[in-house]
C-alpha cells in the first residue's frame, strides 16, 4: 500500500451526504445527443470545455447509462440549455421516457448540419463533437469531444442546477462580459 494513501473520512461513504455536497457547486443544464440509426439524449450537467487549441470540450457520463453505450458512434452533440427549458432537461433526465427516436416527441430539434446529431432548439448554444478521447473517471466515464461545429451564443439566460434543483438564471442586461 501507498504510504500517502489516506484512508477516506466516514462521510465519503455516505453517498447521499456526498452527492448533497457535490450539489453545491452550481452548474449548467445540457443536453448530450447522439444520432444515427438509435437517437439517444440524456440531461447531464457535467460538461466544460476543455482546450481552447484544438478545441476540446468534456462530458461526464455514468457507465450504467444507455447514453454510456450509445456515444461508441462516435459523434454527439451537446446543446446547453436556456433558462426556460427546465421541461427540455427533465424529459431527457427521465427514466420512463422512450428510448430511440419517441423519446424526442414534442422536442424543438434539428439535426446538426455536420453529423445529424439532435440538437435541441432554443438552446443558448451547441455543438457537434466527435469522440477524441476517453478516460476512467471512477464509475463514470469522462468522454472528451472536439468540437467540429457550434452555434453563436444566445442572449437568454441559463439553466442551472443546484442543490439537487433546476434555477433560472436571469441576465441584467447592464453586466459587463469578461
Amino acid at each position: 500500500m501507498d504510504s500517502d494513501w489516506i484512508a477516506p473520512s466516514s462521510e465519503m461513504a455516505d453517498l447521499k451526504l456526498l452527492r448533497r455536497t457535490f450539489g453545491m457547486f452550481a452548474s449548467g443544464v445540457s443536453v448530450v445527443t447522439v444520432g444515427g440509426t438509435a437517437p439517444h439524449a440524456m440531461t447531464a450537467t457535467s460538461f466544460t470545455w476543455v482546450s481552447l487549441d484544438p478545441p476540446l470540450i468534456l462530458i461526464c457520463v455514468g457507465r450504467s447509462a444507455t447514453m454510456h453505450r450509445s456515444l461508441s458512434v462516435g459523434f454527439f452533440g451537446v446543446s446547453v440549455l436556456a433558462s426556460t427549458q427546465e421541461q427540455v432537461a427533465r424529459q431527457f433526465a427521465s427514466t420512463w421516457r422512450p428510448l430511440g427516436s419517441p423519446q424526442f416527441d414534442g422536442v424543438d430539434y434539428q439535426p446538426g448540419r455536420l453529423t445529424g446529431v439532435p440538437l435541441i432548439g432554443g438552446a443558448l448554444t451547441r455543438f457537434e463533437c466527435e469522440l477524441w478521447s476517453t478516460c476512467e473517471g471512477g464509475d463514470h466515464t469522462i468522454f472528451i469531444g472536439r468540437v467540429l461545429s457550434l452555434d453563436p451564443p444566445g442572449e437568454d439566460g441559463a439553466l442551472l442546477f443546484f442543490r439537487g434543483h433546476f434555477h433560472e438564471l436571469t441576465l441584467e442586461r447592464t453586466a459587463t462580459p469578461i
